[in-house]
């Protein structure tokens, strides 16, 4: 592909970002569980499940979301606080791929033990002032969501950019979390995290578009990668470079850029 001009780089991701950010965008995407709800528990946590299980087509990842839910009773936030053993017996027939019930079971367990005794899931995100990106948040929430027993296959479920993972899903998540609601899509629901210190989600996709326009260099999708795509992307939008993850996720997706 040719070499993009100086500046045309800029004009053309905003194009794209601004063609995708839009409500049709929702239908076909797994943001559309956390928009089947209202109250920020309920976002927040139907968002968080939905991201963790975000790999594979997206019908699946909908369709097992969907499953999810249905198995909270409706009421994610509710079924967390309050469900009994009994309650997390249909749980445990759950599958998405690696992620199976005896996982989703610890989830909701650790997500219960996250809302009474640590200020509920925003309050496992709050970076500090001196925070450029998430990664040593992420790290340390991790730590925290497996603070109560579990099993050690469990923890694969959630990667530490530390440890070197691109950390797609917890950046996905975070960005939905975090970014403007303007268009109708992201939530902007946790307001101690600026844009800025967002990282943006690496996948396959996003990586190949990225390397095509030449804004990443680096072959592997880690977390070094996602250091230096968001490096780029800073340069060409300091206050909301994840912006573009929408440019480059349509680039790849829709269009087999």
């Amino acid at each position: 592909m040719a070499k993009f001009k100086q500046g045309e780089i800029k004009s053309f991701l905003d194009y794209k970002a601004d063609l995708y950010e839009n409500e049709n965008f929702i239908e076909d995407d797994p943001i559309s569980i956390p928009h089947l709800f209202s109250k920020k528990e309920d976002i927040e946590i139907s968002a968080f499940l939905t991201a963790t299980i975000s790999w594979g087509q997206r019908k699946t990842i909908i369709k097992n979301a969907k499953r999810i839910i249905e198995l909270m009773d409706l009421s994610p936030y509710d079924f967390v606080k309050n469900h009994s053993k009994l309650d997390l017996i249909p749980l445990s027939k759950f599958v998405h791929r690696t992620f199976n019930g005896r996982d989703l079971i610890f989830f909701v367990l650790s997500l219960k033990n996250i809302y009474l005794n640590h200020g509920g899931l925003e309050n496992l995100f709050i970076p500090d002032s001196t925070n450029e990106n998430m990664s040593k948040v992420i790290h340390q929430m991790k730590k925290t969501f497996f603070s109560i027993s579990h099993e050690d296959r469990t923890r694969k479920h959630i990667s530490d950019p530390l440890k070197g993972s691109a950390a797609k899903r917890i950046n996905m998540f975070l960005r939905w979390m975090v970014r403007s609601n303007k268009k109708k899509v992201d939530f902007e629901l946790w307001k101690a995290i600026r844009p800025s210190q967002l990282s943006c989600p690496l996948d396959v996709h996003t990586g190949k578009v990225a390397r095509k326009l030449r804004i990443l260099k680096r072959n592997q999708n880690d977390f070094k990668a996602t250091l230096e795509l968001d490096s780029c992307l800073k340069k060409i939008n300091p206050s909301d470079p994840v912006k573009y993850d929408f440019a480059l996720f349509g680039l790849g997706v829709f269009e087999n850029f």
